[in-house]
């Protein structure tokens, strides 16, 4: 095989094979071919042709620009689910903000107030002032020492220490509605009732001996 004027020896098939590679890879060949978003969109359109139902029709005829809404749409809806998901438990002020304040009180005003507010339908209210009365309850029982900073996490894990109740699912309840944004309702409300009756009843753990 012979290239008149480009050579004047007869070109071998891996030769003709590589200059036949090098001209396709040319960007003139290329101007029809499709992106690597392109596919991507034409992929997720085909997907969500698959998930909309006969006989609903689309705005635009069914263009890119519609799927491409749809999918910032799922993605602002699922970035806030996580948000939302993720404050409470996670929240830094959940775990510094102190739960007892310097007012005096006891346990006995702290239960008042959470009939009260319980009996308004104000479940977040009730929800904190039941964990404030356990709280108040524990140091006047000289079961846990006065600490006015004592964070509602720091009073499960004290408490767990002292006794053998495990306040975690009632502060993680605390710290949803308070720090997570969430309502307080009659269920959460009920937790902490209990919570609060079987830290009453709970014997302390014995003091370890120092031999």
């Amino acid at each position: 095989m012979i290239f008149p004027g480009l050579f004047s020896e007869p070109v071998t098939r891996d030769q003709a094979r590589d200059l036949a590679r090098d001209e396709l890879e040319k960007p003139i060949y290329h101007r029809e071919r499709p992106s690597f978003l392109d596919k991507m969109i034409d992929q997720i359109r085909e997907w969500f042709d698959k998930l909309t139902p006969d006989g609903v029709k689309r705005p635009g005829g069914g263009g890119g620009d519609f799927t491409l809404l749809i999918l910032v749409v799922l993605f602002v809806l699922l970035a806030v689910a996580v948000v939302w998901w993720m404050r409470g438990r996670g929240n830094t002020k959940a775990a510094g903000a102190a739960l007892l304040d310097d007012v005096p009180s006891s346990a006995t005003d702290h239960r008042s107030a959470a009939a009260a507010f319980a009996a308004e339908g104000r479940f977040a209210e009730a929800i904190r002032e039941r964990l404030r009365a356990i709280a108040r309850d524990l140091e006047e029982r000289a079961i846990l020492d006065p600490r006015p900073g004592r964070t509602a996490r720091e009073l499960a894990h004290e408490t767990l220490r002292a006794m053998p109740v495990d306040l975690s699912e009632g502060v993680g309840v605390f710290d949803d509605v308070w720090y997570g944004d969430r309502p307080g309702t009659p269920e959460g409300y009920a937790l902490l009732v209990a919570l609060d009756e079987e830290v009453r009843a709970a014997r302390p753990r014995p003091l370890e001996r120092v031999p």
